[in-house]
């Protein structure tokens, strides 16, 4: 009877919801828009998902920082002083012990050991090993929690970079924060629950492509929308010359019911995500650009992120992009900061990245914290994977590279439930093998799920006859770093 009574129930809000509206089926879309449950019943797939989240989330939403090209961890956080003592001496085989090579060092006759060429020091509370290069970053370290002990399989940059964004090494996956727009949505209608922010550093490159903030098999409404670097952030949202804002809607409803008479003759689901995708542009016209006016921060704020922060597409400014966004409702900001490739000449690249990223990167901590929003703000920080002991080439004391290094490299995490002023793992004395609690890149990804209320094993699709999830059949959640 209670079953009946809530149906009847559901039933006649949406009588009455049909019959107040007087727009046509372009009001009706925008209407299925604003209630997406609106036109369809709880079953399937729409079953699993509606407990979501699956329990109180410890985190609102997500700014992961992402260093493509790979920051050595032994010049950043891992502080190996026995490298500095044994340079030139020959990686011992017990310690490699046969593992994998990438294809520019397995022909290497030896692998000298190479120290880094920046001091450490402790900081904070917690007395944790920070490089000389990170003054910043320093500063915050009681605020931060340093995963050392990340490993993943992929040792070249592609297939690595892939996996850490979507759990799987080759494409047409969904990307992290498609996952979470396809399971929580955005807190604000008027933009998107997934951004994504790229900028550039000075040293040696690896590219960044779409695939990294791809919907994959989920509707194209979860992609990612790409902020560009340019005085319009988000490109086509101005209305063109002699076309008003009346103007546009009444094309966008002339739109939507075209758009719905074909999903009634083919049924595409892609269809309907096209006509949310016109709506979410139109709402954008007016949300974006107050979100994106940089200039009308006080002058603290652009003092604490640095001058950089004024010039649109460089890390700084991102940064504090991402926290405007953030705090106006996106699920998921992602930030991608190209140059850390160092296969030589590491220390002069290392100082270039370290400048664009050190600052900008501690400031976001402080500003999100003094904001009172990084209790329920994840901020991560990292790349795809470490980088070798051992010297790439020729060695020089101060001018040496790296090779990949998937078995052992660190990140670091803050707010939205994890515990700061903590170092968690450990690595052998030539920073080569993990000895203590091993992190893999799908318990990574758990735990962020996890944090944000979500069970990663709940979080599913059904795609061509198989369910997937983000962290595939592997994950755990790593308990021990969270409140």
């Amino acid at each position: 009877m209670e079953k009946e009574q809530f149906e009847h129930g559901l039933n006649e809000n949406r009588r009455k919801f049909l019959s107040k509206v007087s727009l046509g089926l372009g009001s009706i879309a925008l209407g299925s828009l604003l209630i997406p449950d609106l036109f369809k019943g709880k079953s399937g797939e729409d079953a699993l998902m509606e407990a979501l989240p699956h329990f109180a989330p410890k985190a609102k939403r997500v700014i992961y920082l992402f260093q493509n090209g790979a920051p050595s961890q032994l010049e950043t956080f891992d502080y190996k002083p026995l490298l500095n003592q044994q340079i030139g001496q020959e990686l011992p085989d017990s310690i490699r012990a046969g593992q994998r090579l990438t294809g520019m060092t397995a022909g290497q006759s030896s692998f000298p050991l190479v120290g880094s060429f920046f001091k450490f020091n402790q900081y904070g509370e917690s007395r944790a090993w920070i490089s000389e290069a990170f003054p910043h970053t320093a500063k915050v370290v009681d605020d931060i929690c340093i995963i050392k002990s990340m490993h993943t399989e992929a040792i070249n940059h592609d297939p690595a970079l892939t996996f850490f964004q979507t759990g799987a090494q080759v494409g047409n996956r969904p990307s992290m924060g498609a996952w979470l727009s396809y399971g929580l949505g955005s807190e604000n209608s008027n933009l998107p629950s997934f951004c994504v922010l790229l900028s550039r550093g000075k040293g040696n490159g690896q590219g960044v492509y779409s695939k990294l903030w791809t919907n994959g098999f989920l509707d194209s409404v979860h992609q990612g929308v790409q902020f560009s670097a340019s005085e319009d952030p988000v490109l086509y949202l101005k209305d063109p010359k002699g076309m008003n804002r009346e103007d546009r809607r009444r094309m966008l409803d002339k739109l939507a019911e075209l758009n719905n008479m074909n999903y009634e003759t083919f049924g595409d689901p892609e269809i309907q995500a096209k006509v949310q995708q016109y709506e979410m542009a139109f709402r954008m016209q007016t949300a974006v650009p107050e979100v994106t006016d940089i200039k009308s921060e006080p002058d603290s704020i652009i003092k604490l992120y640095g001058p950089d922060c004024l010039i649109p597409g460089t890390y700084a400014a991102n940064c504090l992009l991402a926290r405007k966004l953030s705090e106006n409702g996106v699920r998921f900001v992602q930030l991608y900061h190209q140059g850390w490739d160092a296969h030589d000449n590491l220390p002069n690249q290392m100082v270039g990245q370290a400048k664009d990223v050190d600052q900008a990167s501690a400031a976001l901590i402080t500003d999100l914290k003094q904001r009172g929003l990084l209790d329920e703000t994840l901020v991560i920080w990292g790349g795809e994977f470490g980088r070798t002991n051992y010297c790439q080439g020729k060695i020089q004391v101060d001018n040496y590279g790296r090779d990949h290094h998937p078995r052992a490299f660190s990140i670091w995490m803050a707010g939205g439930g994890v515990k700061s002023g903590m170092v968690y793992g450990e690595t052998d004395e030539f920073g080569y093998n993990i000895v203590e609690n091993p992190v893999h890149v799908h318990d990574f990804q758990a735990t962020i799920l996890h944090l944000m209320g979500i069970d990663h094993e709940r979080l599913t699709y059904k795609h061509l006859g198989r369910r997937y999830r983000l962290t595939d059949v592997h994950g755990k959640v790593v308990k021990d770093i969270l409140v």
